[in-house]
């Protein structure tokens, strides 16, 4: 379900996101306008995806899942109604805020997965979510040459969510939650319930030393195959008075700012932003520096997409034959990151710049999949929603930097901003450098305590 979810998700945004731009602009704004109103989703989802990764924590998966498919669902439907900027703003408001479906559906997988198959099971989702944005645009741009048809895109991108929203309710639904409080993440057992038969289950394959669960200071869930047993929490539920829920999350929210992953954060925030560089001004500068044609740059860019969807599925073989080793794995996916960015930005004719995007695609696919469940390894399993949601924190931080960054270093040459991110790479490396060795340490301590 996750991976239809997934794909059906980015399919219908993808119709809308190259259209926004356009539909502003018709309603009137100027450049600075439009641009700031562009800006209102990135400070939104900075500032609401810890809080929503974090409740869906505290409430489960499945409650968390529909109200985002919901009120994201609303959202693009006011989109569809937008005929001036504040109603276009305001439509903005609700997606901003909850579109988080797929960071929900990610820590979902984590809780149902053990953390050996979870490299495999990402890159599946990773591929079906990136085959949905390659087919969106294509709808939507074949719906805009007809009147009206930014509207249309809009109101079929919120009828997906609402289908969404009906398969999450009316599908078979088992989620298996565990322990997400306590100091020590990796070292908590949790309970599961299903259909009245208790079992233990073991995050992150550690020991369990004590026959009883260990009752979390903030709740323990037990869920039944229909996921709304609410009645057997023994702490925190959806039905509790609202000002628990917040208070559960502020923790969470405060056990992961208080935690030491700020390396892995600043691994992703750079990396993100040197990304992002790569793609700032890639049209533009194909055609200054080759004069290739944008029709030809967009056939260039449909073929890396296409590499990253199938990129998803070496994600599993990959990490195998890493044996699970996700900090060297990352450490190499960021050199060769780095190198292709360089290559691009130094390349003397077009079949160079298409030979980087062939392994640009597949090597920040990788690198992606790599970091969330770096993340997850040492932040614990039983905080997944807290910690995905921080690492879309971080990454919306990128979308508000590389743009700023990008018009700076464009002032300077077309290479500037892949220039810049080759920086921002080197960075990045030098950070894992120096890191991976007392990660190496503090895993080899704590396998010696077990």
């Amino acid at each position: 379900m996750g991976l239809l979810l997934s794909y059906q998700d980015l399919f219908g945004v993808s119709m809308i996101i190259p259209l926004l731009s356009h539909h502003v602009k018709a309603l009137g704004a100027s450049p600075t306008v439009a641009g700031i109103v562009g800006s209102t989703y990135g400070v939104l989802q900075f500032f609401s995806s810890t809080v929503v990764g974090s409740w869906s924590d505290v409430v489960g998966r499945r409650y968390s899942l529909l109200t985002c498919l919901l009120l994201s669902g609303l959202g693009y439907g006011l989109l569809g109604m937008s005929t001036s900027i504040a109603l276009f703003v305001l439509a903005r408001i609700p997606v901003g805020l909850f579109k988080h479906s797929l960071s929900i559906c990610r820590a979902l997988l984590s809780d149902l997965v053990s953390e050996s198959e979870r490299p495999l099971v990402m890159g599946h989702f990773n591929a079906a979510s990136s085959v949905g944005f390659i087919l969106g645009p294509v709808v939507g741009g074949y719906l805009t040459e007809h009147e009206g048809g930014f509207y249309t895109s809009s109101f079929a991108c919120a009828a997906i969510f609402l289908i969404n929203a009906g398969l999450v309710w009316m599908l078979p639904w088992s989620e298996a939650l565990v322990d997400r409080n306590g100091t020590n993440h990796s070292n908590n057992s949790s309970e599961s319930c299903h259909d009245n038969h208790c079992r233990k289950s073991v995050p992150n394959g550690t020991h369990v030393k004590n026959k009883q669960p260990v009752l979390s200071a903030d709740y323990k869930v037990c869920s039944r195959a229909s996921g709304w047993d609410f009645h057997g929490w023994r702490g925190l539920s959806l039905l509790q008075p609202a000002w628990r829920q917040v208070s559960s999350v502020g923790s969470k929210i405060h056990m992961v700012a208080s935690s030491d992953m700020w390396d892995v954060f600043l691994v992703r925030l750079l990396m993100a932003i040197a990304i992002m560089l790569y793609y700032s001004n890639f049209s533009l500068a194909l055609e200054e520096r080759f004069a290739l044609k944008p029709k030809v740059t967009g056939y260039l860019i449909s073929y890396s997409s296409t590499l990253g969807a199938l990129a998803g599925f070496l994600v599993g073989p990959v990490t195998q034959l890493y044996k699970n080793n996700m900090p060297a794995l990352l450490l190499h996916s960021t050199v060769l990151t780095c190198s292709l960015i360089f290559l691009y930005a130094a390349a003397p004719s077009v079949w160079q710049v298409l030979l980087t995007s062939t392994f640009f695609a597949i090597s920040t696919t990788i690198g992606r999949t790599c970091i969330t469940d770096l993340e997850l390894q040492k932040g614990g399993v039983q905080a997944s929603g807290t910690l995905i949601g921080a690492g879309q924190s971080v990454t919306a931080v990128g979308r508000v930097l590389a743009p700023l960054l990008s018009g700076l270093a464009q002032e300077f040459s077309p290479c500037g901003p892949p220039s810049l991110g080759v920086v921002l790479a080197l960075a990045a490396v030098g950070l894992l450098l120096n890191r991976i060795p007392r990660w190496d340490r503090r895993r080899v301590a704590g396998t010696a305590k077990l």
